[in-house]
């Protein structure tokens, strides 16, 4: 039934042969460069110098790594070819032919979209809710593109789901704010002389 779906809505999603152009473009920025909202954005949150914002982006940080573990585990004990492995639609992302179950892209943005709206603080939370399309683009440039199947991108949104309430659980919170103060004083350890020229802050 599920794999039934899955293609049903590959069929649906994967462009036809023969895209170029504009869309063809736009899918592959898609695919390829929406992401790096994630990095820049969680250095953005730390540079701003406010407690909450950095704890909000370890907390990111970390859940994302732990997301992305599970999901190597996962490929290496069930293998799950992708579209292009299995002769199935078009594909225009050269891509490995690794195991395409839960999506890596999908489970980036995912996690830290999710992690980042539901925090407290507004600034973080307005920050991942803005993210929360572009995570929906991803996911489509990527089906769209023929690299991953639909199931895929939501095992990464389900994956993202699990991380977010793991994440937000008294211990772990508690874990990710010693964390983030560690890496505060790091930070100003090794930035001490940017900072008291008044170039990064404190």
């Amino acid at each position: 039934m599920l794999e039934h779906l899955n293609l049903l809505w590959f069929s649906m999603l994967n462009a036809d042969a023969g895209l170029h152009g504009w869309r063809l473009d736009l899918g592959i920025f898609a695919a390829k460069y929406l992401i790096l909202v994630v990095p820049f954005g969680l250095a953005a949150l730390w540079m701003g110098g406010q407690a909450q914002q950095r704890e909000a982006a370890v907390r990111a940080l970390a859940a994302t790594v732990c997301a992305l573990t599970l999901n190597v585990l996962i490929g290496l004990l069930w293998y799950h070819a992708r579209p292009f492995a299995e002769h199935i639609g078009h594909n225009f992302l050269p891509h490995a032919a690794n195991s395409s179950f839960p999506s890596d892209h999908g489970t980036i943005m995912f996690t830290v979209a999710l992690v980042l709206a539901s925090d407290r603080a507004p600034a973080v939370r307005r920050f991942g809710l803005a993210m929360l399309p572009l995570a929906l683009a991803v996911a489509w440039a990527r089906v769209f593109l023929g690299v991953h199947w639909p199931l895929d991108m939501l095992g990464g949104f389900t994956m993202a789901l699990a991380m977010t309430l793991l994440f937000h659980t008294a211990a772990v919170t508690w874990l990710c704010a010693a964390l983030a103060d560690m890496m505060a004083t790091m930070y100003r350890r090794l930035l001490a002389r940017p900072i008291a020229r008044g170039w990064l802050r404190p």
